[in-house]
Order: structure tokens, then sequence, then C-alpha cells
């Protein structure tokens, strides 16, 4: 049944070398244990059936978000685009924010928030613990509140460092936890199993081509979702 989900999978932007689409929350990019139809998987019959591609086609993938998350992912078409993409991603050269609706909102209208993360495989949970902790790793991130509506903010967050589970972890470790993500203390799940973080904006150089690409993700069909994303852009 990999055909029915390909056809509601959205692309944001293909050329020859990569593609970017927007994933649904509850979606995988990676295949996993679960045995559920992953985005690769997805990404690898719509380019299948585009351009008539007998057997295998080459999909790489560039970065990973969390099952319950939406928005942007990567992937390279080509081998070449995959090693030149993972290493602009080493280098810092891809930009990229998120927006998250939280309910306890940080003190102030911006800021940084820099902690040492260490995640717990077993409980696939990372926790914020001291410098000195074996296998912390230092995470960086900064924030800005955009949006206010209905005793929920949305924050715009910039990743400085790319850890598992950041956002999710040092928001909760701020006071202000992710809406629906209960793993990290939000009071309520969402009704669809999300939790309202949004991969939202990539900014990089082409590997190839060196022209500026910008994407933006558009807002879940939620209505405070719809309500926020409005009134941030006044």
């Amino acid at each position: 049944m990999l055909w029915r989900h390909e056809l509601l999978m959205k692309v944001v932007y293909e050329d020859n070398h990569l593609l970017v689409v927007s994933k649904l929350p509850g979606e995988i990019v990676h295949a996993d244990k679960t045995g559920d139809p992953s985005l690769e998987d997805m990404v690898a019959l719509y380019l299948k059936k585009k351009y008539n591609k007998p057997g295998n086609v080459f999909v790489g993938v560039v970065h990973r978000l969390d099952r319950p998350v939406g928005g942007l992912v990567l992937f390279a078409k080509t081998s070449k685009a995959l090693a030149r993409m993972n290493k602009l991603f080493a280098e810092g050269g891809v930009h990229k924010t998120y927006r998250a609706v939280v309910q306890n909102s940080p003190k102030g209208t911006q800021g940084e928030c820099i902690d040492w993360l260490w995640r717990n495989a077993k409980q696939n949970k990372t926790y914020i613990v001291k410098e000195n902790h074996p296998d912390a790793k230092r995470a960086h991130l900064r924030w800005r509140r955009i949006a206010t509506a209905e005793r929920f903010q949305m924050l715009e967050i910039e990743l400085l460092t790319g850890r598992h589970h950041q956002i999710r972890a040092q928001l909760a470790g701020m006071g202000c936890p992710i809406k629906g993500d209960l793993k990290y203390g939000a009071p309520r799940s969402n009704p669809d199993g999300s939790i309202s973080l949004l991969s939202y904006s990539m900014v990089f150089e082409h590997p190839v081509s060196h022209q500026k690409i910008e994407l933006h993700a558009t807002p879940p069909h939620d209505k405070l979702w719809q309500l926020l994303f409005s009134l941030a852009e006044k």
C-alpha cells in the first residue's frame, strides 16, 4: 500500500540533484523495526514512477526528523549531491529554523539556550545533564516569540547544534514543553499523536549550481497553528 502514501507526499522543491518534501507528523523518514512505510521509500517510488526508471533509484537521506514532527525534509538524488550536502550540514552551511507551539512561554521575547545533553538510547529520550557527565554533548539554540493566542505562544527556533531531541529537551528544560509532547512534560497529547513542532525553513547554497535556495513549509491544517501563523505574519 506504499503507493497510497506516496500520493499524499507533498514535494516542496525538486531539481536534478535534490528533493525537498513536507513530512507529515507520524511518518518515519528512514525505515525502522516497525515496518511502517518510510518517507525514503515514498521518495524512491515517486522518482521511479515520475522518471520511469527500471530497478532501484538512488535516494540519499541527508537528515532526519522525529516521527511526531512535521515539516521540511531534504533528500539527495545522487551520491555526489549527498556527499556535498552532508559536508554542508557538518560545516553549518544549512540554516534551519523550526516553529514550536508552547503553553508556558520563556521569559522575555527572545533569547538563547546552552545546555549539555545526554541521550538515553534505551528510553529514546534526551536529558539535560552537567558538563562533566559521560557522553554529554553541548547543545545551543536561539529562540524568539513570534505570536501569542489562546494561552499558547509560537516560538521560532534556530538550531546552532544538532542533537537528539534537542529542541524538545531544551524547551522542556526551560519550563515550556512543546504542545502534545508527553515524553517531555506536556500535560496532554495532541489528538493526532503529533507534537506541535514544525521544521519550518531551510536556507543553503546549492551544492552544484551554488545558487541560494530558500524554502518554507506551509502551516499544518490545524486551527491553532493557522491562527498563530496568521498572527506571526502581521
